[in-house]
């Protein structure tokens, strides 16, 4: 069975920290391909300013296009909104019964994975592969028998950041791959 690392996010615009995790997850555990599942709305964060859902779908799949072990998600898209994690996983592993998914998250979701429904159901039937984030140490669920905590390099760079760096009119074009920075730029996007 292919193990598929689940990486959820906005995806806000995806950006060069959002790989460099992904690939670190493949290099230093035993996933064989990292699915970034775009999300069109986190129940535990406000709508604010996301993009439309297939316009931040086309910048990861602009993302990754270059590497077979990465991959555009978009499951969520096609679901109930609010999304929530274990209805995606019951979907996914429906459709894809040859395939085993764990899920990638920063300690900071780690942190708080009580509020998450059904987490108990998800602690106990999936692996769940850990980054760092300052200030987080994966609270209460770091020393889970299916928690595994990943040591990968960190940026202080998040999409906010760049989003509002760009409304600045500052040049964020080394925080993005080329082919994102290029259709965001054509779009204008996140400029006013």
């Amino acid at each position: 069975m292919r193990k598929i690392g689940l990486f959820f996010g906005s995806f806000n615009p995806i950006h060069v920290g959002h790989l460099i995790i992904a690939n670190s997850m493949l290099m230093n555990s035993e996933m064989d391909e990292v699915w970034f599942v775009v999300s069109p709305q986190n129940p535990l964060k406000e709508r604010s300013s996301l993009l439309a859902d297939y316009h931040r779908l086309a910048m990861v799949r602009r993302a990754v296009e270059d590497n077979y072990k990465l991959r555009a998600c978009d499951v969520e898209l096609h679901l109930p909104i609010p999304s929530y994690t274990v209805l995606t996983l019951a979907h996914l592993g429906e459709k894809y019964r040859d395939k085993e998914f764990c899920l990638i998250m920063g300690s900071d979701n780690l942190n708080g994975f009580d509020r998450w429904r059904n987490y108990e159901y998800i602690l106990e039937n999936y692996k769940i592969f850990v980054y760092p984030r300052p200030g987080y140490d994966g609270g209460k669920f770091a020393d889970h028998p299916n928690v595994t905590m990943i040591d990968v390099p960190t940026m202080d760079i998040s999409s906010s950041y760049i989003r509002s760096q760009i409304q600045q009119g500052h040049d964020v074009r080394y925080m993005l791959t080329e082919p994102v920075y290029k259709y965001l730029t054509e779009m204008h996007f996140y400029e006013k």
